[in-house]
């Protein structure tokens, strides 16, 4: 079962990989991160990818049925898993993180949208968030 560092090491494996970060989407503070960021700053890139995981999360045109957050804890009723973001020269791909306990967590992957593979960036972070160890 991989930590922070090694979930994150595991995924710039992925063909493209340019960074990735382990985000808390509540603080937006970046919990790990490695390689580069989109803006040049990983707190900043952190800080603005939680507020689009935030919003994913809160706004009913995302979570239909009882309401996104309302259900808390555990997040029962977050039935988001993905969000991906395409701009002209990459892929951003955050996958919410499911834990036994309250948690605000995501992966957040940036692939270069020459070389990288969205749908294997998918199943990877996918699995790693299946696997990751938060302590």
């Amino acid at each position: 079962m991989p930590g922070i560092d090694e979930c994150l090491l595991e995924a710039m494996t992925l063909p493209g990989a340019r960074g990735a970060a382990i985000v808390d989407w509540t603080s937006g503070l970046a919990l790990g991160s490695v390689g580069a960021s989109p803006n040049g700053d990983p707190e900043e890139t952190a800080t603005e990818t939680a507020e689009v995981a935030r919003s994913a999360a809160e706004y009913r045109a995302f979570t239909p049925g009882d309401g996104a957050l309302d259900q808390q804890p555990g997040r029962e009723g977050l039935q988001v898993e993905d969000l991906m973001l395409i701009t002209r020269n990459g892929f951003h791909v955050i996958r919410f993180v499911e834990t036994t306990f309250d948690s605000s967590v995501f992966l957040y992957l940036w692939l270069d949208r020459h070389s990288g593979n969205l749908a294997l960036a998918r199943m990877r972070l996918r699995d790693l968030s299946q696997r990751l160890v938060l302590v």
